[in-house]
């Protein structure tokens, strides 16, 4: 089934809830083309539909937002999914919990597995967290973000913002621009993006380069302009201080000078280039404002928006997998 979204633009309806074949969703890495497509057919119609009630998958399921980092879109976002699938939500606040009494993780995950949720979302610091907590509970988990690791949801919220606006990803040239290296945002959707056929392009300084880069399938311009020439979609990544060292760039000023986007250099991309960017920004760090708040080329609210709908979609496939 197909239907056309407010831009025109032809999109695509999964015909029912999806059921992922993984009881949790950890990372966008190892997932087929065909489980990521359906999430966002539903993703679509959940966009098309968010307040019609369209399905109640998590009635009478609970779900527990476990954020060990600061957040606001993302543990916003889990929640307003899971109360509009009809699912009672916990957030637990760490700064105000045991954690900070020196509860481990694996002790708290003890505590909460004794609660019975039927979904836990987690955002840690650390990487390979949220695979450590699913080992040990009995609930689906979702990855709110693991350290440098993965936030597989932010790339498909990503994704479903693109083929909203344009209707398709393969083939696109995109350019992901920034600090690679401390990306869970990049990592994840390099996987997504690249096993939906766009040609993906990594665009920083030398020094915010992954260290496994070789084998991510990708093109790697140290010179911004050269890098988002000819592109259709410009996403633009925040500086992760507080994961630098402190000797990875030179001033804000002169990395905004080299890798900031503003329109003067968005000239380079392609005449229609879209910009995105999964916040929170550094306005006149990465990006200007003008650029940012450009609502003929800026699809950052959308991404806001959309963000609702990925994750709606994701919590009822894992409801329904355990069905």
């Amino acid at each position: 089934m197909t239907k056309r979204d407010t831009k025109g633009v032809q999109s695509h309806e999964a015909t029912g809830p999806v059921a992922l074949t993984s009881r949790h969703l950890l990372g966008i890495e190892g997932m087929c083309p065909i489980e990521i497509r359906s999430l966002l057919d539903r993703g679509h119609m959940f966009a098309d539909n968010p307040h019609d009630g369209v399905s109640d998958a998590l009635k009478g399921k609970t779900i527990i937002n476990l954020f060990y980092e600061n957040s606001t879109r993302t543990r916003v976002s889990f929640e307003l999914a899971a109360k509009r699938l009809g699912g009672s939500v916990l957030n637990i606040a760490v700064a105000g919990s045991s954690v900070k009494k020196g509860e481990t993780l694996l002790d708290t995950a003890t505590t909460l597995n004794a609660m019975h949720p039927d979904i836990l979302v987690i955002r840690h610091n650390c990487s390979g967290a949220a695979l450590l907590l699913s080992q040990h509970v009995d609930a689906a988990v979702i990855n709110a973000g693991d350290g440098r690791h993965e936030h597989p949801t932010q790339a498909l919220l990503d994704a479903l913002t693109i083929r909203r606006r344009i209707g398709r990803i393969e083939g696109l040239k995109i350019a992901i621009c920034g600090d690679i290296a401390n990306s869970r945002v990049a990592r994840s959707n390099i996987h997504l993006l690249g096993a939906l056929g766009a040609e993906l392009r990594l665009v920083c300084p030398i020094t915010l380069l992954p260290a496994d880069i070789g084998n991510m399938g990708v093109s790697v311009y140290t010179d911004f302009e050269a890098g988002i020439e000819g592109c259709d979609i410009v996403m633009m990544l925040r500086l992760q201080s507080e994961r630098m060292a402190g000797t990875e760039t030179p001033s804000k000023r002169e990395y905004f000078n080299l890798f900031g986007l503003d329109s003067g250099k968005l000239m380079r991309a392609a005449p229609k280039a879209l910009v995105m960017h999964p916040g929170p920004m550094n306005r006149g760090v990465e990006i200007d404002s003008a650029t940012a708040d450009d609502v003929e080329k800026s699809l950052i609210r959308t991404q806001v928006e959309m963000g609702v709908a990925a994750r709606m979609a994701c919590l009822e496939a894992l409801v329904t997998r355990q069905s």
